[in-house]
């Protein structure tokens, strides 16, 4: 698509707060829906980069991404946010990259061969430990690996919320996306995804809790509107229902 995402300038790297950066790319398509997709870099204490979930590398934006630092770790935070991680691999070849449960049987089922050196658990790594906590989400269907950097208390969701701005988005999306309880300002967990936490609530729920009492200040999404602001607030908003 070359419709604006109302996201621009795409490709290029935006200040958050402190050692803490997004970068928005173009449109992808899921199921034929298009979405707006965004990566997070956070500078770690060592001056090392890790790169949550990277979008297609154009408009210098790895160039962009190695003037901060070296980057040492690449995210593929879930079972289906990995298109870009093989580019990413090219470009840094001495980086680790770290995958969800569940990724790379999922591009080998799409013809992919993604290579991942360790796989994400419900426990943070000694590489980020002292500074980025980390939870495992899995509905048996859904496999998400959510992180909170302690040092600017921001956190990082892929899919577990989404929040499209209704005036960014194709028109004829809008009834699929309010469908799927996913727009602004009442952005939520989609509706299928919710549906597959339900045999797991009290996961879902001891979930939830964990990321209210890291009391994030912000929220960072892959998918439209992020919160900077007020991140609790919005946890309990969205996962309203578990409570």
């Amino acid at each position: 698509m070359n419709r604006p995402t109302g996201y621009e300038p795409l490709f290029t790297l935006k200040p958050v707060t402190t050692d803490v950066w997004v970068a928005d790319g173009g449109w992808i398509r899921f199921y034929g829906i298009p979405f707006p997709t965004r990566m997070t870099v956070i500078r770690l204490a060592d001056g090392g980069l890790w790169v949550h979930s990277p979008i297609a590398d154009l408009s210098g934006l790895a160039e962009a991404v190695a003037n901060l630092g070296h980057v040492q770790h690449l995210i593929a935070p879930n079972w289906i946010h990995y298109a870009w991680i093989p580019d990413w691999q090219s470009r840094f070849p001495e980086a680790t990259t770290w995958g969800s449960p569940g990724v790379v049987d999922r591009a080998k089922s799409r013809g992919g061969n993604l290579s991942i050196d360790s796989i994400l658990s419900d426990l943070s790594p000694p590489a980020w430990a002292d500074q980025i906590e980390q939870c495992l989400a899995d509905s048996g269907y859904h496999r998400e690996v959510v992180f909170f950097h302690r040092m600017s208390r921001t956190l990082i969701l892929t899919d577990l919320i989404e929040n499209f701005e209704q005036d960014k988005m194709p028109w004829w999306v809008l009834p699929l996306l309010k469908l799927g309880h996913v727009c602004h300002p009442d952005g939520r967990m989609p509706r299928d995804m919710a549906a597959s936490f339900r045999r797991k609530g009290s996961h879902l729920r001891n979930l939830v809790e964990t990321m209210i009492a890291w009391a994030p200040e912000r929220i960072i999404l892959a998918h439209g509107r992020w919160y900077d602001h007020g991140g609790s607030t919005e946890l309990r908003r969205a996962f309203r229902d578990l409570f």
